[in-house]
């Protein structure tokens, strides 16, 4: 089962840095990890190789950091990195990313599973997975909490809705985005990060992709940032002391004043 999992490298929530002039977030230089759904993503991935055979193919796009997730993602029991690296996707939005690396898919050829992470710490968006299947005009199941099981060309999941959980049934190839309730995500071992250490990782530019430059970057994104700004700090206030009835009084009194009752 050849199975290709997208990861992202993320800034560190506690370093992020926004560059003032593209209002992009700043990732050379910023202490960043893996994308924490992107865990779940690999470890799902590395647990069907070993129930069902095949290999484990990570991609990433992004600055030449990025490698350092990838490795770690090979560490883990990944068995090949491929990192999407051009100067010309800087500033992707998600439409230009998931046409990137859907593009990146299509070169490394023959699949039968792709596994995200429900959605990006720095973005939220949740945008990136379905969009990429779109792009291979393939199905898509989003916010997979477990795998049923996998057999004559299909996938059977369950997928987290508002009432509670769907079981659904696709033909493979196909995307599936997961969430934290999947499984728990393993420690490398010792002979992993030596394997991490050694492995060649494969980079492709956006000629060896074949894209547009005009499709990716900047330029490719029809989604811009207009403005940015920290929200303003929230004036404190005593708390309060007394008689439930009083406080409940005080309570409404101050939201009726506000206007929100």
């Amino acid at each position: 089962m050849n199975i290709i999992v997208c990861i992202k490298q993320v800034p560190d929530t506690t370093s992020v840095r926004i560059d003032p002039e593209t209002r992009t977030l700043v990732r050379e230089g910023v202490p960043s990890i893996i994308n924490p759904f992107d865990m779940f993503a690999i470890e799902e991935g590395i647990r069907l190789k070993e129930k069902h055979g095949g290999k484990v193919i990570v991609l990433t796009l992004g600055p030449p950091q990025a490698e350092d997730a990838l490795r770690e993602a090979i560490s883990l029991g990944a068995d090949e990195a491929i990192h999407l690296c051009d100067v010309a996707f800087k500033g992707s939005d998600t439409l230009a990313t998931s046409f990137a690396l859907s593009a990146g898919i299509r070169k490394i050829g023959a699949f039968d599973l792709i596994i995200c992470g429900k959605q990006a710490s720095d973005g939220d968006t949740a945008q990136v997975g379905p969009g990429i299947a779109v792009q291979l005009n393939i199905p898509q199941i989003i916010f997979v909490r477990r795998i049923e099981e996998i057999q004559e060309g299909a996938i059977v999941v369950e997928r987290i809705s508002e009432e509670g959980f769907d079981v659904v049934r696709s033909a493979l190839p196909a995307l599936i985005s997961v969430v934290k309730e999947i499984n728990q995500p393993r420690l490398p071992s010792l002979k992993g990060k030596m394997k991490a250490k050694k492995a060649e990782i494969t980079k492709w530019g956006i000629a060896e992709i074949g894209v547009d430059p005009g499709r990716v970057g900047l330029d490719g994104s029809p989604t811009w940032v207009e403005k940015i700004f920290s929200p303003p700090e929230r004036e404190a206030h005593e708390p309060w002391h007394g008689e439930p009835d009083d406080l409940v009084k005080k309570l409404a009194d101050e939201l009726e004043k506000a206007k929100i009752i």
